[in-house]
């Protein structure tokens, strides 16, 4: 049995650090792709512009087509081979960074992330998350490689939506709950082997420090200030969360949340909101799960605002019909679920969702919070 840990090349990450951007990316090539929105290119534009110039390149502009689709990234690839760059920038949230890295590889140049929120683990993964035109989770393509740069600016994330920042921690928070669940059976994990004790120890780390410093981090960011506690809460979302997932495992908690992604009623959610109730979930499902841990966890999404009742997905009158598809996702050939060392059916996954929306009601009336 062999074990696998995969990261990055390189990772920075502090305030300002979007200036030095262009002599990074030199470090690739001189004919980079710079894949952003327009929303984006507005807010950073001229930073960016400026460093890729100060840096002797010749970059390529090209605007991010609005969701992971295979076509949008087959999409730029041609954009790549026409206009013969050698490398490709991703610049914005972890669907634009999802394209980049699967046109790196697809194109065979080099890749750097910059992610402009810390909503995701997305800018140090080797996988691409893909979606359907009607943003329909369709599956996910792990690829050889992880990034070659990560390029994570503290005040550019506390710029951003507190929202995201929260959702990124909702992400995060799955980390060490679904490595350890994996961990029990030695289940294979994306990079190909069992888990190290290394990428236990960091998916822990993040863990903890969530736990310590993410209400404070939270409010922090609310004033759009970097702290000691946002740094720290920056690099669990972006980094610890990024090497526990691929090299930890995954389990029930992602499996919930990739499959509310093609319910109507949560397409407004964020990716980590949908995995914070995933969380609850899988708390409920797993029978090694201490009571008051359960509470600490529930009551800590709770504290930052994320989903952790049917109410909070937009499903206040949720049925088992109507979550059927969910549970048969769970019990189905090549669910994430099988990472567990029990047997997760049709019915125990569905009882686990509404356990979690009780649980869920009951610490938030406990908080006082309807």
């Amino acid at each position: 049995m062999k074990m696998v840990l995969i990261a990055p090349r390189k990772y920075v990450q502090g305030r300002g650090v979007m200036t030095e951007i262009g002599s990074y990316l030199a470090m690739l090539g001189t004919r980079p792709i710079i894949l952003w929105d327009s929303l984006i290119k507005g807010l950073l534009g001229e930073t960016v512009l400026q460093s890729v110039a100060a840096a002797g390149l010749q970059p390529i502009d090209v605007p991010f087509g609005g969701e992971a689709t295979k076509e949008e990234g087959q999409r730029i690839i041609e954009i790549v081979r026409q206009q013969n760059a050698d490398a490709i920038v991703g610049i914005g949230g972890g669907k634009v960074i999802d394209i980049a890295k699967a046109v790196a590889w697809g194109a065979g140049i080099k890749l750097m992330t910059v992610p402009t929120i810390a909503a995701t683990d997305a800018p140090t993964s080797a996988a691409t998350v893909w979606y359907d035109a009607d943003s329909n989770f369709t599956g996910f393509e792990c690829w050889p490689f992880n990034p070659d740069i990560v390029v994570v600016d503290t005040q550019v994330i506390a710029n951003g939506p507190p929202r995201a920042f929260a959702a990124g921690m909702g992400d995060a928070l799955s980390t060490w709950v679904e490595a350890e669940a994996s961990y029990k059976t030695r289940a294979m994990n994306i990079a190909g082997g069992v888990s190290t004790q290394a990428a236990m120890a960091i998916a822990k780390l993040g863990y903890d420090i969530l736990m310590e410093y993410g209400v404070e981090a939270l409010r922090a960011v609310r004033e759009k200030v970097v702290t000691p506690a946002v740094e720290r809460v920056v690099e669990t979302n972006v980094l610890h969360s990024g090497l526990g997932f691929e090299s930890g495992g995954l389990a029930t908690a992602h499996m919930v949340a990739n499959m509310l992604s093609n319910y109507p009623e949560c397409k407004g959610l964020m990716h980590g909101e949908k995995v914070g109730f995933g969380i609850v979930t899988q708390l409920c499902l797993d029978e090694d799960t201490r009571v008051d841990e359960m509470h600490r966890i529930v009551d800590f999404e709770i504290a930052i605002g994320l989903p952790v009742t049917f109410a909070d997905l937009n499903l206040p009158n949720a049925t088992r019909d109507q979550l059927r598809v969910i549970g048969e996702a769970c019990a189905g050939p090549g669910s994430l679920c099988h990472n567990h060392c029990f047997k997760v059916t049709v019915d125990s996954a569905i009882d686990a969702m509404f356990a979690a929306d009780a649980l869920g009601r009951a610490r938030k009336a406990a908080a006082g919070i309807r």
